[in-house]
């Protein structure tokens, strides 16, 4: 693989983009600053009612966190991509919803908040695009960890640099969110939301 000419496009910090992708395709995301949670979804670009579903890959490969090597799988239980590398140390969730105004409401904030439920449609809508439901996100660098019964929100352990690739199989619509989050401290102690890079190749 070499993405070396490939563009890198910018995720803007608390907004969304998304990018199609043919079958064999490339995919590289990037997080240049370092604990930046990237919400990330797949759709199968000829019929967006079919997605990546985490609850289809868990049952799949038996795992909470994709490795390399690991496929996910749509809610018809068919491969959409495949994690190929990561340099990251490998600490991504597949259990918290994207979060949307309620989740801000919940968490005491009364005036419009960003979100990565809003950012996935509007990065959608610029390609023309209208996905029927937001699905589970995978959450890219999310640090989530259990403990028994026990969920927590902690800060991403990421580099500034680390990456993960992914490999289409299938034509797909990725889509992502720089996740806006700044009342938990997801995106790291300083709770300041910065932007994500990716490049197709």
């Amino acid at each position: 693989m070499d993405d070396k000419a490939a563009p890198r496009i910018t995720i803007p910090a608390r907004k969304g983009k998304a990018v199609r992708l043919g079958k064999g395709q490339h995919i590289k995301v990037i997080n240049p600053t370092g604990q930046q949670v990237v919400d990330t979804w797949a759709f199968n670009a000829n019929n967006l009612s079919e997605f990546q579903s985490n609850e289809h890959t868990r049952a799949f490969m038996l795992k909470m966190i994709p490795q390399p090597g690991d496929v996910l799988f749509t809610n018809q239980r068919r491969p959409i991509l495949t994690m190929v590398e990561d340099t990251s140390p490998g600490i991504h969730d597949m259990l918290i919803a994207a979060c949307d105004p309620s989740r801000y409401e919940l968490l005491g904030v009364s005036e419009y908040h960003d979100n990565c439920q809003d950012n996935l449609h509007a990065a959608l809508w610029e390609l023309g695009l209208t996905a029927p439901e937001t699905p589970s996100p995978l959450n890219l660098f999310m640090n989530i960890p259990w403990n028994g019964n026990a969920l927590s929100f902690e800060e991403s352990p990421t580099r500034p640099g680390d990456y993960v690739v992914f490999r289409a199989e299938m034509t797909c619509v990725v889509a992502f969110s720089a996740c806006p989050q700044d009342i938990v401290k997801i995106n790291g102690l300083g709770r300041k939301p910065t932007h994500a890079e990716f490049a197709v190749f």
